[in-house]
């Protein structure tokens, strides 16, 4: 009996070490890939190489010249690649995930800031804002589908849900440019706030909302008809919107106003407000619409914020002045990712377990503005 309960008491220690190993080694490596697959963060800043950054190691892996000034960084829906724009030189730029150096340079025009793809991924869409043009890319061959006139100065071109839509941002102009994906050709041109710079698309591709970073409104537009409904005031000029992937809630983040406004979609009006610390900046919501977090620049941390119950959780610490966050998976995230502008580093936060907090910083350059995140 004593050999038995013995044997019961070393089987029980084993058990113990064994799970205390799996949490270990949770805390310590927080993605777990099948062999072969990786999971990369693509970092730029305002001068330098794109930082390469492996999101299972921890650690810098490659730096990439895409040239100066890189702009509207995006990963690939399908292919594994991740697109950008230099607006100085006037190319999009193609990096080989697999090989992490740039594989292609597509000429476009003067000025291309941002890349979006159509919803099967086939196409590419910028604009070249010193030209006022909409151009389209076969993503396969590199080649120019086609381009388009614009209003003046467009500076985003982004498809809507069904891809039957092209919604051009023409920023000097203030207006919204509805074009038909498929020839490209403008169906009407809305007028909305001064100086636009991102717009937001209802699911149903009905209506969307325009947002203005110097101005304390944001446009409401019927694609159908092609209307304006209304400009909402808000309650100071904000820096982001993030759209509930239901798309019953959009939610405004504003530094002016210390906090962040909910605007309910279906009637178009400003609702709740949660104040959420000195200057709230960029956000990223989970993809239940759960919780957003929202970094914030002058406090050096990051607020969760429960949207049922629009309430801050407890702050997470981050760097120095952190701004665009990301997270390492759209399906079912672990990491938030967040770019520390005046340490010049990536934070690495687990938020996948009930012991939330800051992993490690990654230094990736001066100023980091923009990141993307690719499994491949």
């Amino acid at each position: 009996m004593k050999v038995l309960r013995n044997f019961r008491a070393i089987f029980l220690l084993l058990v113990l070490l064994i799970a205390g190993i799996v949490v270990l080694l949770r805390e310590h490596r927080p993605s777990f890939l099948r062999p072969g697959l990786k999971l990369y963060a693509y970092v730029a800043n305002t001068v330098g190489p794109l930082t390469v950054v492996d999101l299972v190691k921890l650690s810098a892996v490659a730096r990439i010249d895409v040239g100066p000034h890189p702009s509207g960084l995006r990963a690939h829906p399908t292919r594994p690649e991740i697109w950008g724009a230099s607006p100085d030189d006037g190319f999009l730029w193609v990096v080989d995930a697999r090989t992490s150096q740039v594989s292609t340079r597509i000429p476009v025009g003067p000025g291309p800031y941002s890349v979006d793809f159509s919803p099967d991924g086939k196409r590419a869409y910028t604009t070249a804002s010193n030209s006022d043009q909409l151009i389209a890319i076969d993503c396969a061959t590199r080649t120019i589908l086609g381009r388009s006139k614009t209003g003046a100065g467009p500076v985003l071109a982004k498809s809507t849900p069904d891809g039957k839509l092209l919604l051009v941002v023409n920023r000097r102009e203030g207006t919204l440019g509805i074009h038909d994906a498929a020839t490209l050709q403008e169906k009407a041109r809305v007028p909305v706030v001064a100086e636009p710079e991102d717009v937001a698309i209802l699911p149903d591709n009905s209506v969307a909302f325009v947002l203005s970073r110097s101005q304390g409104r944001v446009s409401v537009v019927d694609l159908k008809r092609g209307l304006l409904l209304t400009n909402l005031q808000l309650a100071g000029r904000p820096s982001q919107m993030l759209l509930k992937p239901d798309g019953g809630e959009l939610y405004v983040i504003s530094p002016e106003a210390h906090g962040l406004q909910v605007i309910n979609t279906w009637t178009h009006e400003v609702g709740d407000y949660v104040l959420l610390g000195s200057a709230p900046t960029n956000g990223a919501l989970l993809p239940d619409a759960s919780t957003l977090f929202v970094s914030d620049n002058a406090a050096d941390r990051i607020a969760p914020v429960d949207i049922v119950n629009r309430k801050v959780l407890r702050p997470i610490l981050a760097g120095h002045a952190p701004a665009v966050l990301a997270f390492d998976s759209q399906d079912r995230p672990s990491l938030l990712l967040a770019l520390n502008q005046a340490s010049g580093d990536l934070a690495v936060i687990r938020i996948s377990t009930d012991n939330a907090g800051l992993l490690t910083m990654i230094p990736v350059g001066d100023n980091p503005t923009e990141i993307a995140v690719k499994l491949f």
